[in-house]
């Protein structure tokens, strides 16, 4: 009762493409030799791994359970090959990233053009999405890193990169569009927020503000876009809190877009970069980091004028 690494291979791409033909394509092998050899993992481990019909097929609860591992143990092996070949540097391959809404869409474009600038080999593949899901996904090993909300899990390590502002949104006629400079929290007393919905840090945050600012966060929306957040308040459906990346690059872009900054010691969104504590390239990561933080430095100072 012993699989191969092959049989594990094949199993967990059966599990992810959720079909045999669209995994055997995927791994350049026949389907019946693909189906043959999961079959035979199965009779070893005298379990059933799939509920099979003729469209699809389906983990059992057993599956579910060693999908997982299964995927852990691809990962170590894939680790292990890289040291062993000398060729544990993130810059000379393809790099998978999770990121945060406000990451991904007004921060990435500026660090993959600096970032190819400095490592030309490296390919970014970025996926946008919470902090939580995120993090399960590199856990499992779909992707290589993580830039989100800072994490307490032991399974992970992580390098700071910055502190995103908090920013108010609220409709055109609305006494916090009309004034200037910071916003308190006893200005948005009574008045509901909107933010992303659960699931997200940001969420969290702005539901903490909220209490404090002896007000609420609206459940209006459910969602992480940050564009349908704003949208919201535009409508008169509650004041927005965004973050600073978002903020900022909506202001500059759209002149007739008012933000101001909330000013209050907990307003900030810190942001960090996370990764599997088994890695064997956390020296490349701490790189990776600092040249991250030097991105945020570049797009601070350009805002730096305008927005102080």
């Amino acid at each position: 009762m012993r699989p191969t690494l092959r049989q594990i291979e094949y199993f967990v791409a059966v599990a992810e493409y959720g079909a045999f033909g669209a995994a055997a394509k995927a791994l350049a092998v026949s389907q019946p030799s693909l189906s043959k050899q999961v079959s035979t993992m199965e009779e070893e481990l005298g379990t059933r791994l799939f509920e099979r019909t003729s469209r699809r097929v389906t983990l059992t609860p057993t599956g579910r359970a060693v999908l997982v591992r299964g995927r852990s143990i691809l990962q170590e092996v894939r680790d292990f090959r890289a040291v062993a070949r000398g060729t544990t540097s993130l810059f000379a391959a393809k790099l998978s990233i999770g990121v945060l809404p406000s990451v991904g869409a007004y921060f990435m474009p500026s660090a993959n053009r600096r970032l190819h600038t400095l490592y030309p080999d490296l390919r970014l593949v970025v996926q946008e999405g919470a902090t939580r899901q995120l993090l399960d996904l590199l856990k499992d090993g779909k992707i290589d890193a993580v830039i989100g909300a800072p994490t307490n899990d032991p399974e992970f390590e992580s390098a700071s990169l910055f502190e995103e502002t908090l920013w108010v949104c609220a409709a055109s006629d609305d006494p916090l569009s009309s004034g200037s400079g910071p916003v308190t929290l006893s200005d948005l007393a009574d008045r509901p927020l909107l933010s992303l919905s659960a699931g997200f840090s940001l969420h969290d945050l702005v539901k903490q503000l909220a209490a404090k600012a002896g007000t609420y966060l609206s459940l209006d929306y459910e969602g992480g876009s940050l564009d349908a957040v704003r949208q919201m308040a535009v409508m008169g459906a509650g004041v927005a809190i965004l973050p600073s990346l978002y903020a900022l690059a909506e202001a500059v872009r759209d002149p007739e877009f008012k933000v101001r900054r909330l000013d209050h010691p907990d307003a900030f969104h810190p942001i960090a970069l996370h990764w599997r504590r088994t890695s064997p390239a956390a020296e490349d990561f701490h790189s990776l980091a600092a040249d991250l933080v030097s991105v945020k430095e570049e797009i601070r100072a350009i805002r730096g004028d305008r927005f102080g």
